[in-house]
């Protein structure tokens, strides 16, 4: 992606950071956000006019889960430009009171802003972006989106480093995921780095938002729905893409141990050629009835298993990870493989990645089964499970509800468990205690 650098602040930064510059273009890992706020503006004495001088971009990494570039259909018409975002700040009225880092829960609170994209095939394509308060939207009641599921979304977040700037993790992969949905959904596809900068921009404004804890991080949801007033199952002429932002604490709550699943094979979560590698709305509304079905059952999630012969796709909204010993006597980790049905998620690539960087056991994405996972489990060679994502990082597992037995799970016992230092690790990254080209500085 690109950062834009007035003269006298890039002739600075090559100055003081030339040796992390050079060795970041050698490794083609520069990722850095473009930000506008009032506060940094002055700070750094940026002149409006010279603001779009220098452009630095990166190559996508290679072998990622989804291709990082996507062509743009011809009839998608123009993409929307960072360059042309406007501003309006809410009111004194409409500024809301922040509440404490202690009180947060997941997805509950909300910041004073939004950023909002328009798009109309008829007006040529992508209209200009705008960030406005936060508000309601104004929808027709025939708009696609509430007959036929025509929307996505990504789920991302900005933290709050131990030097005070905020990060982004891999926020490119957010965004080529999220336009490979929207090529399967019928919705237009957009320019990933314009809406990058565009929500650094938001991140900015409203960057008291973010939780100045470790235990807390701002959530970033952008959202891309269609808007086309007409019934019938087509594409939609007409879309809204929108960015809201939301501060959030720990995804499950501190100190409850390892989580115990509910693994019922008759209930599916997605299957092959369906869309369960997709992030949209549609994947999550039916389970929720089995979300019920498992805390009633004394559960924290569902294991969601596929086929006759019960194999794991998800936890939750998780991706799952087992780590365990093989015939051969040494450790390996395991998890699905991307075959269709399940989300290609951003922390199971970096787990994945991780680990092979380390290299003190054998990681592999293929398929494994509930029956397997009992017999590993009574032959003692059952080490660890964890499910992974942007919501809840890492987190262990302790039991298995499956078949009328419950299948216990050492993962917290091990006297240095594995998914302790992926936690560690990533979270490190995110909060600026690891230097790691996957955050991305917000200035």
């Amino acid at each position: 992606m690109n950062r834009m650098f007035t003269k006298s602040h890039f002739a600075r930064h090559i100055f003081q950071h030339q040796h992390k510059l050079i060795q970041q273009l050698l490794q083609n890992q520069i990722r850095l956000c473009s930000g506008g706020s009032q506060q940094v503006k002055q700070a750094l004495r940026l002149d409006e006019d010279d603001i779009n001088n220098i452009n630095i971009r990166t190559v996508a990494p290679p072998a990622t889960p989804f291709p990082m570039t996507l062509e743009h259909a011809a009839d998608v018409g123009e993409q929307f430009k960072y360059s042309d975002l406007s501003v309006r700040l809410a009111a004194p009225h409409q500024l809301h009171p922040k509440p404490d880092a202690d009180d947060l829960s997941f997805g509950k609170y909300f910041t004073d802003h939004m950023l909002r994209i328009a798009y109309h095939r008829r007006l040529g394509g992508w209209q200009k972006p705008e960030i406005t308060p936060m508000e309601n939207l104004n929808l027709h009641p025939a708009a696609k989106v509430f007959h036929y599921a025509v929307e996505l979304f990504e789920g991302m977040k900005a933290y709050r480093g131990v030097d005070g700037r905020i990060r982004l993790f891999r926020p490119e992969m957010n965004m080529a995921r999220m336009n490979v949905t929207a090529h399967r959904s019928g919705l237009p596809t957009f320019d990933g780095e314009a809406l990058i900068k565009a929500m650094c921009r938001l991140i900015l404004i409203d960057s008291e938002w973010v939780p100045h804890t470790e235990s807390s991080s701002l959530y970033i949801r952008p959202t891309l729905i269609g808007i086309e007033p007409t019934l019938g199952v087509a594409s939609s002429d007409s879309a809204l893409l929108y960015t809201i932002l939301s501060p959030v604490g720990a995804y499950f709550k501190p100190g409850a141990g390892g989580l115990k699943l509910y693994a019922d094979p008759k209930y599916t979560r997605s299957w092959h050629g369906g869309v369960g590698d997709r992030k949209v709305g549609s994947n999550y509304g039916p389970t929720i009835h089995v979300q019920k079905e498992a805390l009633k059952q004394g559960c924290h999630q569902v294991l969601w298993l596929y086929g006759d012969d019960h194999e794991l796709t998800e936890v939750g909204v998780m991706n799952v990870f087992m780590l365990y010993i093989n015939d051969n006597g040494e450790k390996e980790m395991l998890t699905p493989p991307l075959d269709g049905l399940i989300l290609p998620g951003i922390t199971r690539d970096s787990i994945i990645r991780l680990c092979r960087e380390w290299g003190e056991f054998t990681i592999k994405e293929q398929k494994f089964t509930m029956p397997w996972i009992r017999q590993l489990a009574k032959k003692g060679r059952l080490l660890e499970m964890f499910g992974a994502g942007t919501a809840a990082v890492v987190s262990p597992i302790e039991r298995i509800a499956y078949e009328g037995e419950e299948i216990y799970v050492p993962t917290d016992a091990q006297d240095s468990p594995v998914y302790r230092r992926l936690y560690d690790t990533l979270t490190g990254i995110q909060y600026g205690k690891i230097d790691h080209p996957w955050a991305t500085v917000i200035d």
